[in-house]
């Protein structure tokens, strides 16, 4: 008997005719929010899984990889970072990343969608280990883009890490033109944002090689990379843009010395080495990035697959 027959499947869509399939065990919460669907699932091979509207976001066997992928180029290739804004990170992973900083005196997090922290906050204390109940942290609910807008507080880092660009999700209007000039506003003189940029995937690069595009529209050194997460079932893309630093300046030496001095606790996947590896991308990345001409803009988002 095939044993496989009698699992459940969760299909997690990476385009029409492609998916990346996955065994549950068990389906841990469900419910829609006045923005997404938002499911936490038990999975045979990956533990468990936040799924928002049907895209896979972080595993607790790989959220590691991601998160600190995201968070530790940006704050170790910054000189002295004290200030933090995260624009969404639900799960509470990008956060207790940060707040592993010695330097780091606030992080504000803001999110639009109260119903996804709650529900991480509960059914994945794995992924935040307390780091909500932290004195430097604040948590607001509320639209982000809003909120730069209207704050006066200036950042030394800013991390996005939010979902694709989905039509009719909450999100596509952070990644446009517009948006990251509000970011640079709220950026101090040595400020530097990363962001998750979409697939690396050699069929489905518009999004990375866009994306990139457009932050070159306001940052002066804007610094792609990848990672390769397993339960996203694709290579995936990161950018760093700043102000004044070049991340790649910096030797694995001394990445491993500003890691040593600066973070508390042993890190699962980032070193020296690995940070001066991630920006080496593949030649066809390479090359559709020279190309891309693509600049994303309020009247004219980028959706992804849904």
């Amino acid at each position: 008997m095939n044993e496989t027959k009698s699992y459940k499947w969760f299909h997690d869509y990476l385009a029409p005719h492609e998916a990346h399939t996955h065994g549950i065990k068990a389906i841990v919460f469900s419910k829609q929010s006045p923005f997404q669907q938002i499911e936490i699932l038990e999975t045979h091979s990956y533990g468990q899984c936040l799924v928002l509207d049907g895209k896979m976001q972080s595993s607790e066997a790989d959220e590691f990889i991601y998160h600190e992928a995201l968070v530790h180029p940006a704050l170790l290739t910054h000189p002295d970072p004290r200030h933090v804004l995260i624009v969404g990170g639900g799960e509470g992973a990008t956060l207790r990343e940060i707040l592993r900083h010695r330097s780091v005196e606030k992080v504000l997090m803001v999110d639009i969608d109260q119903e996804v922290v709650e529900a991480c906050r509960a059914h994945l204390p794995k992924w935040h280990r307390g780091a909500f109940d932290d004195p430097r942290t604040e948590l607001r609910f509320c639209d982000a883009r809003k909120y730069l807008e209207e704050t006066d507080t200036i950042y030394d880092v800013i991390i996005i890490d939010i979902s694709e660009p989905v039509e009719e999700g909450p999100a596509y209007l952070l990644y446009t033109r517009e948006f990251y000039q509000m970011v640079t506003q709220r950026l101090g003189p040595s400020g530097i944002i990363s962001l998750q940029a979409g697939t690396t995937s050699v069929i489905h690069l518009l999004n990375f090689s866009a994306v990139c595009q457009t932050l070159r529209t306001s940052f002066p050194t804007v610094s792609p990379y990848q990672a390769i997460i397993p339960s996203f079932g694709l290579p995936w893309g990161f950018a760093l843009a700043s102000k004044n630093f070049d991340p790649q300046a910096l030797t694995p030496q001394e990445v491993d010395r500003r890691i040593a001095e600066r973070i508390t606790g042993d890190l699962h996947y980032y070193d020296g080495l690995l940070h001066q590896g991630q920006f080496i991308l593949p030649k066809h990345v390479r090359v559709q990035m020279e190309k891309e001409e693509r600049i994303i803009e309020d009247n004219q988002p980028l959706f992804t697959y849904n």
